[in-house]
């Protein structure tokens, strides 16, 4: 199967040149989602709860796109402004995601685009 690009209307659309999710195989690859609203283009008011629902929530709409759903991701990246935000981010995170969870690296990051306080990207398996 050639490479196919994933895009949703209530996903923010690509700032750059790559795809919003690309899937290869067997495999769907969301590229980082910061927390834009997909219909304003502006990143969402509010504390880095409200920004990390965001962020999963436009996750979420790739990931339908593709015909899958949060049990079929098996890996995710979290970047952090501020890792003083961990705690708060992840009582968000664990309501999205079941046991047995995605394999996940949390970091935090210098800058992310547009200036987000979070950015998570995610890789998805067909076969999960």
């Amino acid at each position: 199967m050639p490479k196919q690009a994933v895009a949703s209307p209530n996903a923010p659309k690509a700032i750059g040149p790559y795809s919003a999710a690309l899937r290869a195989g067997q495999l769907l690859f969301v590229s980082g989602q910061v927390p834009i609203d997909p219909d304003t283009g502006a990143i969402v008011d509010g504390d880095i709860g409200a920004m990390t629902r965001r962020v999963l929530q436009n996750i979420g709409a790739l990931l339908d796109a593709a015909g899958l759903n949060y049990a079929h991701v098996v890996r995710t990246t979290v970047f952090l402004a501020d890792m003083n935000d961990f705690g708060a981010m992840n009582e968000v995170y664990r309501t999205f995601f079941a046991e047995p969870y995605p394999a996940r690296s949390t970091v935090q990051a210098a800058r992310l685009p547009r200036d987000a306080r979070i950015e998570i990207d995610v890789i998805a398996s067909y076969d999960a």
